[in-house]
């Protein structure tokens, strides 16, 4: 494979017309990789599709459009591949080894990263990265029991040097709380009609009691804004996310947007202390943000916490409602399941209190 430190294939050449269950097809096969692994599993997200050998791991971006994705085109991939690798190079430097090319013979076969023949076409672009070791993942280790202290303080130590070293982003205090209000009501429309009545009552009081927030304490959150909080962080901070492997490593940053991951570091640390209560480790979660606070200086208001954790919790239940679009059978029940636990979560304890 071609040194990965640079772009494997240049941009200028040629498209192939491929399928995606070619690709596929060819991805699962182990003499597909250099390193040539015993075997290869594939894991599919909404998004992407993984393939891991027993080094690497392999992401091939699905060709697809959403409202907030447009994957349709080649060009959009490989520059998304590149935004991923550049982005998630900032938690994760040695993770990320670069941007590798599918290739199209012209015999129809495939060859996976090199120099391209002079009538090879380019099938598609995938990021290429150093597979870690699940058992290190940050919720394997929660329901393992509970991480090491000493874990839990590098990873503090790494987030506060990382959200630190962000630049802070302008953005006025009015327009900084009206995309909270937005996302609210969002969260609604999207969640209400695909739930039933205990469930959509439930994500009706969040929203309430997150709207009375915003009423009577919107002040917090607007100073977060007018005191230069807002920082591009990582977007999709989740236990599932981070590896406990020595140095911590955090890597799918949420990449595809920039405006999602501008963002308060408090917000973004509320939202992985939530995800942690959710596997049932609250302390986790409260530790990292007490770290946080103690090694930044920057103690947030309580009540802002809370407000950071039952918004995320409500848009964490509108992601899962909508996946229940496409889901069926078991699947089905495992998302209610989940819109139940994090509606739970979004009105477990009171906003607004001291």
């Amino acid at each position: 494979m071609a040194d990965p430190r640079i772009i494997a294939v240049p941009q200028e050449t040629r498209e192939a017309c491929v399928s995606p269950d070619a690709k596929i097809a060819f991805l699962r096969r182990p003499d597909a990789y250099p390193d040539r692994p015993q075997q290869v599993e594939t894991i599919e997200t909404r998004l992407s599709w993984v393939f891991l050998t027993e080094r690497y791991a392999y992401k091939l971006k699905k060709p697809m459009r959403l409202p907030y994705v447009d994957f349709t085109s080649l060009t959009a991939r490989r520059s998304n591949c590149l935004t991923e690798m550049r982005l998630n190079r900032r938690l994760a430097p040695d993770v990320y080894l670069g941007v590798v090319g599918l290739l199209a013979r012209p015999d129809g076969s495939f060859r996976l990263g090199g120099r391209p023949g002079p009538r090879d076409l380019i099938a598609d672009w995938l990021v290429w990265m150093v597979r870690l070791p699940q058992e290190r993942r940050l919720d394997e280790r929660i329901r393992a029991g509970a991480p090491a202290p000493a874990d839990i303080e590098r990873l503090g130590l790494v987030l506060t040097v990382f959200f630190q070293g962000g630049l802070a982003e302008p953005m006025t205090s009015a327009d900084y709380q009206r995309r909270f209000e937005a996302d609210i009501g969002r969260n609604l429309d999207v969640t209400v009609p695909r739930v039933t009545g205990p469930l959509a009552e439930r994500a009706r009081a969040a929203a309430a009691t997150q709207v009375a927030f915003l009423s009577e304490h919107g002040q917090l959150l607007r100073a977060r804004a007018a005191e230069g909080r807002i920082i591009e962080g990582h977007g999709d901070l989740r236990p599932e996310h981070v590896f406990l492997d020595g140095m911590p490593r955090i890597i799918d940053c949420l990449e595809f947007s920039r405006d999602l991951r501008l963002l308060d570091p408090v917000d973004e640390l509320a939202y992985l202390a939530l995800e942690c209560e959710r596997l049932g480790a609250r302390r986790v979660g409260d530790a990292i943000l007490d770290l946080y606070s103690a090694w930044s200086g920057d103690a947030a208001d309580r009540r802002l916490i809370a407000f950071y954790r039952s918004f995320r919790a409500s848009l964490r239940a509108r992601l899962a409602a909508e996946r229940l679009d496409e889901a069926a059978g078991d699947r089905r029940g495992d998302w209610l399941a989940r819109i139940d636990a994090y509606l739970r979560l979004a009105t477990v304890r009171p906003i607004g209190q001291g």
